[in-house]
């Protein structure tokens, strides 16, 4: 891994850098209050939530299931592979009229040292109306794969950019 010892962001009070993340990733539960909106409408509001923290990336929220309506999470083709967490499977997310596809994945059957991912999905912060963390609009990790949440409590700089698919 590329070292980013002469730009690392030093963390204030109440930061933390990405960069003291570990790599394999570890998994924690968060008591963090989750919003997410989409076509207007709010899609989850939850407090029980895990982060996945993995050098370089910022957190990834896992919100529980149950935490969507019905009907708003929809199947779609496609599969992804984390050397780490598993076989990634992909959603939609339908609200009214609007739909997101492949917006959101989950790991149906976690690797061992991930099973608090069982039963939680995760979204492309980006790819929906607004995300908060505590009430803190989230910014996207930058890329088009990546699905890191970048508040003020996150210092980088964050993998994604161009120039970055080496670290």
């Amino acid at each position: 891994m590329r070292s980013m010892s002469g730009h690392r962001a030093l963390p204030g009070p109440g930061q933390e850098s990405v960069w003291d993340y570990p790599r394999p990733p570890r998994v924690e539960p968060s008591r963090e209050r989750i919003v997410l909106r989409f076509n207007g409408t709010v899609i989850a509001d939850t407090r029980d939530s895990v982060r996945v923290l993995e050098t370089s990336h910022p957190p990834t929220y896992y919100l529980p299931r149950d935490a969507f309506p019905a009907g708003v999470l929809a199947p779609v083709n496609g599969h992804s592979v984390c050397e780490y967490k598993g076989v990634a499977s992909y959603l939609s997310i339908v609200v009214g009229d609007q739909r997101a596809d492949a917006v959101a994945w989950h790991y149906p059957h976690p690797a061992a040292g991930f099973e608090m991912l069982a039963g939680r999905v995760a979204v492309y912060p980006g790819r929906l109306d607004q995300c908060t963390v505590d009430g803190e609009l989230v910014r996207a990790q930058p890329g088009d794969f990546y699905g890191g949440w970048i508040t003020e409590r996150i210092v980088g700089p964050f993998k994604g950019a161009p120039g970055t698919l080496g670290w």
